[in-house]
């Protein structure tokens, strides 16, 4: 279940240029000294965006930047923005708005109607279709309080719903900037070179031709006639087998692998994984370090580079924020494990299940999340032994709308958009959804057999960001329970338009 991610790019834009092209017409038309200056306040434009393009830092939820390109916005034309220069044409009469602006001081003060909150979901949550024991949490973002329970603090099988804990607590560990580094080291008598795994599923084909590449030419420098080939896959631990055993949705989980282990052209959902990923890997990289001119000899094996060897080509995977995104849209089981392990090694736990699980749970807890009774058996929500509460998961998203904490803000972003993005594509759509919900929730879907789950944000009528948590379990028609879960979170938005 993954989606591509494209390489990330170390070339900024360069509005620069447009720069030097004004300035030179402008010495060509000095008469026409408002044209200079009209075509300035685009430029202007042009260099706020790449302000905002640079990710400045969040102040109440909202980039600063984005802010300045906003006020910048409001001084550039039109019959209700700024002044005109004299002898310019007349401003474009400014465009009517398209929706209302949210009046955030009614939204703020709007009474919290919890009786007829309770009265809409009475009779959704006592649906059959559900199996039999559901629980629930519904709480304002901005303040923390319930706003509807039932079982809140009742652990349950959270399946992929758990992916917003492992999300969250990496984010909190690491950062959204922080990248999975992939290296190649040449030891010193310049005669191994070993490619050192450092965790990063989403490594590519692309990825492993570049590093080839930069190693060739360590080699070729070195004045060595070839090279043996050894892999590194020690930055994880113990069991490489999920405890649910060989399975499509999820490849061993090593330190070391390309394309998530598959071994056919897919990016997301179940597919057919490699039994030995670290050694594909090491194939695919000895075909490409010969393809660029480095004679390799004898098979790769895996070891640890020698001590001295020295780095002589590294990839970084996409910023942690992106992989975090990624990991919930499309339920991506091994992104997610993956974001468990550096979350243990970031916490100085062992880079294994038993790890991982100590190392969530304690970055949880440094979020004052209520943890109590909760399991984080995997990184996934594969294992059925795992267990929260949906009070856990909704504390947790009110912590990721936090304006204090937009280190989080990707756990939100990475929600699948009802009947658009990610598991929510085919839910809600146009034409089928009675809810008029399309559009208007995000939220992380769980299911296992039996297990049926959404959790996520919507805002309601009062325009309050809500968070919820429905947990199922004992379904067995997997398709009814996932309609009452999509009818209940649509109950939060209010009446179908």
């Amino acid at each position: 279940m993954a989606e591509p991610v494209e390489e990330p790019s170390n070339r900024p834009s360069d509005p620069w240029g447009r720069i030097k092209n004004l300035k030179s017409k402008s010495k060509r038309n000095g008469s026409n000294t408002w044209q200079v200056v009209a075509g300035s306040a685009v430029l202007g434009l042009v260099v706020a965006t790449g302000a905002v393009l640079a990710a400045g830092p969040w102040d109440n939820g909202q980039r600063k930047a984005e802010r300045q390109l906003a006020a910048a916005a409001d001084h550039t034309g039109g019959a209700h923005h700024g002044r005109r220069l004299p002898g310019a044409p007349e401003p474009a009469p400014s465009a009517p708005a398209v929706l209302g602006a949210l009046d955030t001081t009614h939204a703020r003060s709007a009474p919290q109607d919890r009786a007829s909150l309770r009265t809409a979901l009475a009779p959704l949550i006592a649906s059959p279709a559900l199996g039999t024991q559901v629980a629930a949490s519904v709480i304002d973002t901005a303040t923390g309080k319930q706003l509807y329970g039932r079982g809140a603090a009742t652990p349950m099988t959270p399946a992929s719903t758990v992916k917003i804990a492992t999300a969250a607590a990496a984010l909190s560990a690491l950062g959204p900037d922080h990248r999975i580094a992939t290296t190649v080291r040449l030891s010193e008598d310049h005669r191994t070179l070993t490619l050192v795994g450092g965790g990063d599923p989403t490594l590519t084909p692309a990825a492993l031709k570049s590093l080839a590449a930069s190693a060739a030419r360590a080699v070729e420098e070195a004045d060595a006639t070839g090279v043996r080939l050894t892999y590194d896959t020690s930055r994880y631990t113990g069991p490489e087998r999920h405890p649910i055993g060989k399975n499509p949705n999820i490849a061993p989980v090593t330190a070391l692998m390309v394309d998530e282990g598959r071994v056919d052209d897919t990016d997301r959902g179940p597919a057919t994984r490699s039994e030995d990923p670290a050694g594909d890997a090491a194939r695919a990289f000895a075909a490409q370090l010969k393809k660029a001119g480095t004679k390799v000899t004898g098979a790769p094996r895996e070891a640890r580079a020698p001590g001295k060897a020295r780095t002589v080509a590294t990839h970084h995977s996409a910023p942690l924020a992106a992989l975090v995104e990624r990991t919930l849209t499309n339920s991506d089981n091994d992104i997610a494990e993956a974001l468990a392990r550096q979350t243990a090694i970031a916490k100085g736990e062992s880079a294994d299940f038993a790890g991982a699980r100590r190392a969530v749970t304690t970055e949880l807890k440094k979020l004052q999340v209520p943890t109590a009774g909760a399991r984080l058996a995997d990184g996934s929500g594969l294992d059925r032994e795992g267990r929260v509460t949906p009070a856990l998961l909704t504390t947790l998203l009110a912590r990721a709308a936090d304006p204090e904490r937009p280190g989080l803000r990707p756990v939100l972003t990475g929600l699948p958009v009802a009947g658009f993005t990610g598991t929510l594509s085919t839910r809600y759509q146009d034409g089928t959804d009675t809810t008029g919900a399309t559009g208007r929730i995000r939220a992380k879907t769980g299911t296992l057999s039996g297990v049926n789950a959404l959790s996520g944000t919507v805002v309601d009528p009062q325009g309050r960001l809500l968070a919820f948590a429905f947990l199922a379990a004992g379904s067995t028609a997997p398709a009814d329970a996932e309609a009452a879960l999509d009818t209940l979170a649509a109950a939060l938005t209010g009446p179908a338009g």
